[in-house]
């Protein structure tokens, strides 16, 4: 720490014990301020407990909120703080897998010790977070208070659960659109995952999430329709997955493990175990959102001492165009030749990977009962040639041998086993639920992964810091993505779900917390008048660039190219361009964005700049500033919606042009459009 940050810490440190008062022998208040300045955690301490509270500028985002913890049936964190420690902490560290080659970590934060439950707040100038940290010996965990609380009857994006495998209440894939009401129409009887997003006055955003869980349970979320809550305010309780007792193999065509009984506790922690962090991330620009680094700030330290092996990249998928080849002289599906077309186009388009899905293995094991028409050696060998690797489906349960307590040599043979082969990682898939079982059990395959050089892509999961912790986890699902047009259906004039406004959300919200398994890339598109599901021959809502500007406005250092090689083959142009599109880069700028309506994005890689910009069904225009490139000429291939895609959401516009810093860019969105381009 150099003199002036020691200098500040002590600074700060005597500001914070002079913010900390009694109004009576029960109450002490305590205060934290951001760095700016701008953003203050507030705390109470007394006989009734600890709450929390949240300014910016002044003015009030969260209300006094509720912290608690029961432990043995008795509440861990009541009376006045023994010890306060506070101080300012500004580092950064690289994040060679992510949006941005480093993030910086900026932030003050505060310490309030309980006997053996102490609190850690941070105030970011973007945000505030504490989290629980238990000193006394290994325990159960009876359940866990989260409370946040806003005035009025705010606005919320809400994702709810709504398709529980087996009935089981907390097993679900993550996968949910956003229902936009206030927070007193909240169903009270449903969970809602998080992130979750309140809309405050003037513009401002609160939203809600969990960060760097581990051996514990992730967080959802309920309306408190109490009588005890702040009258004129409507809270959110933080819920958790009982400890799952006993399972069974169920589910979706018994891909899953379903708990058939859970314990009274949520979770039996190790003795001195940090629990996850509850975040409010605070903001009055939503483009800001798109740039927030809260979940990597928060996330488990790397893990990994060598992670030269790691190589993220794109991915020739099979599963949404169903093995659809077209002009081939073999029957095209899950076997050899088929697979080896898959390299081929990848080769050609210089693509890292191919996924072999569902079907390669058989329902109950990994190492039996294999398909007899697919030559697993023969593709690896042939991949290798091509310089393309090979990606290979697992559900959960199979990976772990049926038995998450002690399936982990299970897991070690297998790894080890197909690394051995060739194989370059695992889509783990079904795990559908995050009880402090599975979290652990997604921190013990990461582990061995990395152990075998095996990269992850974890499915019905979403991220939780792992991918921190573990780069070689390289992608999560838990994301309404393209899969859902194989089977949308119609409703009156157009299709039941606004996949278009979803796709300008889910940037905002779900990809807080971390890389998503879209699988972008489909090249029939249509418009709501001509959209229908087709399992067979699926196509997107949307236009045709909507769908390439994904590739660089959705965070997926593992992206699917979700079309088939044959489509891509008669679309070549746009396929030549989402090649280029890198899948990790050095450097982000929010240029603009409104939740739920548009996003606009420039990632840099090395000296080549990637813009995007999307749209619901809402056509758009607008002009961006180009002040982020770097002196001189430079070279824009740019596609933007073709005049006519209002009727066919194929239609688009390829241009080339010269530009420099100083040059602005005007562009018009179609409904459901998008634009994008690669400045050199």
């Amino acid at each position: 720490m150099t003199q002036r940050m020691k200098k500040i810490a002590g600074v700060l440190t005597m500001l914070c014990l002079c913010l900390t008062t009694w109004a009576t022998n029960w109450i002490q208040t305590h205060e934290l301020s951001s760095p700016n300045g701008q953003l203050k955690v507030k705390m109470t301490s007394s006989s009734n407990g600890l709450s929390w509270c949240i300014e910016k500028g002044g003015q009030t985002v969260m209300l006094p909120s509720q912290i608690g913890l029961v432990v043995n049936g008795k509440e861990a964190i009541l009376g006045k703080a023994r010890k306060v420690q506070c101080q300012e902490v500004n580092q950064s560290f690289a994040t060679p897998f992510y949006k941005k080659a480093r993030v910086d970590d900026h932030y003050a934060t505060l310490t309030l010790r309980f006997g053996k439950a102490n609190v850690e707040f941070r105030a970011y100038d973007d945000g505030a977070a504490y989290r629980i940290l238990w000193t006394g010996k290994a325990t159960n965990i009876d359940n866990e208070q989260a409370q946040f609380c806003f005035e009025g009857d705010p606005k919320a994006f809400v994702p709810y659960v709504n398709d529980n495998r087996a009935g089981e209440r907390y097993c679900y894939s993550f996968e949910s659109y956003y229902d936009e009401v206030n927070l007193s129409a909240m169903h009270r009887d449903s969970l809602a995952i998080s992130p979750l997003a309140i809309c405050l006055a003037n513009g401002r955003k609160a939203i809600v999430m969990d960060c760097g869980v581990e051996n514990y349970p992730g967080m959802m979320l309920v309306r408190d329709a109490s009588a005890s809550r702040t009258p004129g305010s409507e809270c959110l309780n933080a819920v958790f997955a009982p400890y799952p007792l006993q399972q069974e193999v169920g589910g979706f065509d018994r891909l899953n493990l379903v708990p058939t009984q859970r314990a009274s506790y949520i979770a039996r922690i190790n003795a001195c175990q940090s629990l996850p962090w509850r975040v409010v991330v605070v903001t009055d620009r939503d483009a800001d959102i798109l740039n927030c680094d809260m979940a990597q700030r928060l996330a488990p330290a790397c893990r990994v001492k060598d992670t030269s092996w790691i190589r993220p990249g794109k991915v020739a998928w099979d599963w949404w165009n169903n093995t659809n080849l077209t002009g081939v002289d073999f029957a095209s599906g899950m076997n050899t030749d088929t697979y080896q077309y898959y390299i081929d186009f990848a080769s050609k388009n210089h693509l890292e990977y191919i996924i072999i899905d569902e079907g390669w293995s058989g329902k109950e094991s990994l190492m039996e009962d294999l398909s007899p028409v697919i030559d697993l050696d023969r593709l690896i060998a042939y991949g290798k040639q091509k310089g393309v690797g090979i990606i290979l489906w697992s559900s959960w349960r199979n990976l772990i041998g049926n038995r998450p307590a002690d399936g982990y040599d299970v897991a070690e043979t297998v790894m080890s086993h197909y690394a051995k082969r060739g194989v370059k990682g695992f889509k783990v898939d079904f795990f559908d639920r995050d009880d402090q079982e599975v979290i652990a059990s997604a921190y013990r395959l990461a582990d061995i992964g990395a152990k075998h050089h095996l990269m992850l892509d974890f499915h019905g999961l979403k991220p939780f810091g792992i991918q921190r912790a573990y780069p070689n986890v390289v992608n999560f699902e838990g994301v309404k993505g393209l899969e859902n047009s194989k089977w949308e259906p119609r409703v009156g004039d157009g299709p039941l779900h606004n996949q278009p406004r979803y796709d300008v959300t889910a940037p905002y919200l779900r990809m807080l917390c971390g890389p998503m398994d879209y699988t972008p890339g489909a090249m029939t598109n249509a418009m709501k008048n001509n959209f229908f599901g087709n399992n067979d021959n699926p196509m997107s809502q949307g236009t045709r660039v909507h769908q390439m500007a994904m590739y660089t406005m959705f965070e997926a250092p593992l992206q699917m190219l979700a079309d088939s090689p044959s489509a891509y083959e008669r679309e070549q142009e746009c396929t030549d361009f989402i090649a280029q599109v890198p899948t990790t880069f050095d450097e982000t700028i929010a240029i603009d964005g409104q939740l739920g309506e548009y996003t606009i994005v420039a990632r840099r890689k090395g000296d080549t700049w990637f813009v995007a910009a999307m749209t619901d069904w809402t056509p758009r225009e607008f002009t961006i500033n180009l002040s982020f490139l770097g002196e001189g000429n430079h070279e824009a291939s740019i596609f933007a919606d073709g005049t006519n895609a209002m009727k066919d959401a194929r239609d688009y516009r390829h241009t080339t042009k010269t530009v420099t810093a100083s040059d602005q860019l005007h562009i018009k969105l179609s409904s459901g459009g998008g634009w994008t381009a690669i400045i050199k």
